[in-house]
């Protein structure tokens, strides 16, 4: 018995299969058991470091102190990185949108682009107001307007939505401040600035090749009809999360925003990030530098722009503190869960690395030859296959691969190619265990099978050609 044991908890195969169980036993629980993620990850993490020997001290501390335990640590260093940017993202998400921003910018590309034109009117806008809105929360924003593009252009529902969709889960997938790539760069230790850039280096191509190339192609195949009260009164559709519905049905904003206003506004946190990602690479220390790496810093350039938000589309518009108050605490009620799950998964992560399973899968990975960014898009599109959550999928993933990226000495766009791939991964074949599937299905009046057809196969190919693109560029750099 303890020979079996002692093979478990020090040699690379024990470590393998005790990792392997451990994750079997968290899909299990979530898929079929159906408990919360956050309960599940918190669970089999602490099994997972019982399992492993690692002492109780080390787990959870003493009954004196336990700020530098796993459970806290854990917890801790994670939210400490994303809770502030998820939060602010929120809110900013929240007054653009109530400000009538997506009527604005949907205008404006209509214009542009025409009625033949729409399609990929309808991709840019999913991809431009998804930067700051979450993926759900934008469904429930552009829908009504995508209802409204199909029913003047006379044609598939399909044709129409999916390029909005497309949009809206590559900025998801792998731009901050959306959760995922925010925990990626926690848990690679990587600058959110090279997210920024190789979210869009990666992730543009699989839009384009997912949202408009296979949008336009299958939306002509699928036919899909407006229903007449899905402009005016649109049915409520489950928000993923519980049972707790959304409505699509909103008031419209009669004086929106400019366009050019809403897209500084966006802006306006990715040029500081990225300013202080670039001003420190290229200029010489010094007062210029520390000004850059202050003012884009996440939170604080995400803080700058919910406040320029508060002003230019509140306090200017005719809209009391107060009220802007109520908007913050309205749109940060569902960011807890989120939190929970993130924090619960690093958790899960730390202790993967305590247990020296880290070094084991560096070592089989070593010997099979498998390059690290294939192994992370491979374990990320496995949990996102079995579970239907991205979130869990990335933080699951990078807390495994954390420990083999820290111990090699890649460059931060090594790094960040690394991350994209997880990303990737963790959006592949959509299907009915992912509450956004059933979302997708609902808003835009489809059956399971159009929805397997259309939205399962886009997300596929999004995930494909981002990671076929960050393997390719981590080839040339690592």
């Amino acid at each position: 018995m303890n020979t079996a044991v002692d093979w478990l908890r020090t040699s690379t195969p024990g470590l393998l299969v005790l990792c392997g169980f451990a994750i079997a036993v968290l899909l299990v629980v979530i898929i079929k058991v159906k408990l919360e993620p956050f309960i599940a990850l918190l669970i089999v993490g602490l099994g997972l470091a019982l399992a492993a020997g690692l002492p109780v001290s080390e787990i959870v501390g003493t009954a004196l102190k336990s700020n530098e335990s796993l459970l806290e640590t854990g917890f801790g260093g994670i939210l400490g990185h994303i809770a502030v940017i998820i939060g602010l993202g929120t809110v900013l998400g929240a007054i653009l949108e109530r400000s009538g921003g997506a009527q604005a910018l949907t205008s404006k590309l209509l214009g542009i682009f025409g009625e033949r034109g729409a399609p990929i009117a309808m991709g840019l806008l999913g991809l431009i107001f998804g930067i700051p809105v979450f993926f759900d929360i934008g469904i429930f924003v552009l829908a009504p307007l995508v209802y409204v593009a199909a029913r003047q252009g006379g044609k598939s529902l399909v044709l129409y939505a999916l390029p909005m969709l497309a949009g809206l889960s590559m900025t998801h997938a792998f731009l901050p401040p959306h959760p995922g790539p925010v925990a990626l760069g926690g848990l690679l230790e990587v600058n959110l600035g090279w997210l920024i850039l190789m979210g869009f280096v990666c992730g543009i191509p699989g839009f384009i090749a997912a949202g408009l190339v296979w949008g336009n192609w299958i939306g002509k195949r699928v036919i899909v009809d407006v229903p007449d009260d899905f402009i005016n009164d649109a049915p409520d559709a489950p928000d993923g999360a519980g049972g707790a519905s959304v409505a699509t049905k909103r008031s419209v904003v009669t004086t929106p925003p400019s366009v050019g206003l809403i897209g500084t506004i966006i802006a306006v946190p990715l040029v500081l990030i990225l300013g202080a990602t670039f001003g420190t690479i290229l200029l010489d220390p010094g007062n210029l530098v520390e000004v850059l790496t202050f003012l884009g810093t996440p939170a604080v350039a995400l803080l700058i722009a919910v406040l320029i938000a508060f002003y230019v589309l509140g306090i200017r518009r005719g809209s009391t503190v107060q009220e802007l108050s109520a908007l913050t605490g309205e749109s940060l009620r569902p960011v807890g869960m989120l939190l929970l799950v993130v924090g619960a998964g690093a958790f899960f992560g730390k202790v993967i690395s305590a247990t020296g399973i880290g070094t084991a899968l560096a070592d089989a990975m070593a010997a099979a030859g498998l390059p690290i960014i294939v192994l992370s898009y491979v374990i990320s599109c496995a949990l996102r296959i079995a579970q239907g959550s991205a979130t869990v999928a990335i933080v699951t993933t990078g807390g495994i691969v954390g420990p083999l990226v820290a111990a090699q000495d890649y460059s931060p766009m090594a790094t960040a190619l690394i991350a994209m791939s997880i990303a990737a991964g963790s959006i592949i074949l959509s299907h009915v265990n992912d509450g956004g599937f059933w979302i997708i299905a609902k808003f835009f009046n489809m059956t399971v099978k159009q929805t397997l057809q259309t939205w399962t196969v886009l997300e596929t190919i999004l995930s494909v050609v981002s990671f076929a693109v960050a393997a390719v560029l981590f080839a040339i750099v690592a």
